[in-house]
């Protein structure tokens, strides 16, 4: 098993080294934000508002609400990384890593659009009546030909095996060491309780994981923002030092006590770009399979909801974890047991200790953890269902859904050195092919997209006026009756 995991170990580091996903990502997400005309900075308080106010377009076609499959995608994505992966980042590449988080966010917030407007575009009914949409669709209808359809099952393969990684055992298993650490809770307590709570909210599909990410995932980023900005208003004079030291080490790197021997630059971006990767999954064509659930009449509209996401996790949440661990001086604190800078692992458990009295900061963070788990594990068991109706049909869906229950449990009781590794691994593989997919159809999307703008630039139109003005448009009346040629997969 060690040595499987330092095969993974190896395979993971090339994928998200400087010499492949790292430029692929960061050049897809600069193309696109060039080819749609910086549609994430300009439109986004409109997409905020159509997304967290409007929240659905009355008379749409789907199974759950605009708000419902963005708050399922950030249920996917709002989650350990958002905690412990922002610390490795900070602890291994210096501050000006969270500077790198931030500029693959506002990127990957036009990857983020362009997937989710595919999701949208190319989705088709599956035999039980829901939408089902994503890379293992558009990929193949988008493209034609065999190079097409290969990138699709590519990326269902690939995406059906990290479910049961990154969105499962890994999951849990944070879950288990925390509240045992924390509460003293047995993990094979904690991996029966995960298993039944999962098990009943996943069997429902994705209108019972749409009403519980709904009301679920708004409290959780509510209750670990405002306990971070607590401590932020707390320190607010360390603010502006740590702004001035976040934009100074991007581009000079930075050394600090305690065994860091120092950051280049290339080690900033790396951490920064592949954590902040991590954390809001932009350009891995994940929630691109939430939004193609969306009740939306257009998909221009759901790509602009569907990039809040990654301003929402990324820019918000992100932010105020790296806050936190800087102003309060963590990120550079020497573990006296051991003369050397504190784990990442503890890292922003202790800066929220650090900044809370008594040992708030300590449950904070403990909890936060738990919840945002929790979450990813609802939101990557609908991601791996709509591979798994990819691969074999709706007949495999339930039992997929049963067994991802019960592996849950697995992953709070077992060492997961290989899985982790294994993880992200399968993660960058699924990135792979989603992003030369996104290169390739950037024309038609960002032509789309123009058009639909120009006639809408508010997103304030209802159902008929969109149908009036896009009347005539190429592909308007297949995909408005959802008969996109090659679409059909009733099985």
């Amino acid at each position: 098993m060690e040595a499987l995991g330092t095969l993974f170990g190896n395979i993971s580091s090339f994928i998200w080294g400087p010499f492949c996903l790292i430029p692929l990502l960061l050049g897809t997400g600069l193309y696109l934000t060039i080819r749609l005309g910086g549609v994430q900075f300009v439109k986004l308080a409109a997409s905020l508002r159509l997304g967290l106010l409007k929240r659905k377009d009355d008379g749409a076609e789907g199974d759950v609400s605009q708000f419902q499959a963005l708050t399922t995608a950030l249920a996917a994505t709002v989650g350990t990384g958002n905690i412990v992966g922002v610390a490795t980042a900070i602890g291994i590449g210096g501050p000006g890593a969270l500077f790198w988080m931030w500029v693959t966010g506002l990127l990957g917030m036009a990857s983020k659009y362009t997937e989710a407007f595919l999701g949208v575009r190319y989705r088709g009914t599956d035999a039980a009546g829901e939408k089902s949409g994503g890379p293992q669709y558009y990929l193949e209808r988008g493209i034609k030909g065999p190079f097409g359809k290969f990138l699709a099952m590519f990326f269902a393969i690939a995406a059906t095996l990290a479910c049961f990684g990154i969105g499962n055992m890994t999951q849990g298993n944070s879950i288990a060491l925390n509240l045992e650490n924390s509460f003293h809770v047995t993990p094979w307590v904690t991996g029966i309780v995960l298993t039944v709570l999962s098990l009943t909210v996943l069997v429902g599909g994705i209108k019972s994981i749409g009403k519980v990410t709904a009301g679920f995932v708004p409290i959780m980023i509510v209750f670990y923002v405002v306990a971070a900005l607590y401590i932020l208003i707390a320190n607010v004079s360390s603010i502006p030092a740590a702004f001035a030291e976040i934009f100074s080490d991007a581009f000079t790197g930075s050394s600090a006590v305690g065994g860091f021997t120092g950051s280049a630059i290339i080690i900033a971006i790396q951490y920064g770009v592949a954590r902040g990767i991590f954390s809001n999954e932009s350009g891995m064509g994940s929630a691109a399979i939430a939004a193609a659930s969306a009740q939306t009449t257009h998909p221009v509209r759901q790509g602009l909801v569907s990039m809040t996401q990654t301003f929402i996790d990324t820019i918000i949440v992100v932010t105020c974890t790296g806050l936190v661990i800087i102003t309060t001086g963590v990120w550079n604190m020497v573990d006296e047991s051991t003369g050397e800078q504190i784990s990442a692992a503890l890292m922003t458990g202790e800066a929220f200790s650090h900044g809370l009295p008594g040992e708030w900061g300590h449950w904070v963070v403990t909890i936060g953890l738990v919840m945002f788990a929790y979450s990813t594990i609802l939101g990557w068991c609908y991601y791996g269902e709509r591979n798994i109706e990819r691969l074999i049909g709706r007949k495999a869906v339930m039992p997929f859904r049963v067994i991802f229950s019960l592996v849950v449990f697995i992953g709070c009781t077992t060492e997961l050195t290989a899985v982790w590794n294994f993880s992200d691994m399968m993660n960058g593989l699924m990135a792979l092919p989603n992003l030369i997919g996104l290169l390739i159809l950037s024309g038609m999307v960002a032509r789309e997209t123009r058009w639909y703008l120009k006639n809408d630039p508010k997103l304030e139109a209802d159902k008929v006026q969109i149908e009036n003005f896009m009347e005539g448009r190429d592909g308007w009346a297949q995909w408005k009756s959802g008969d996109i040629v090659g679409s059909s997969h009733q099985r």
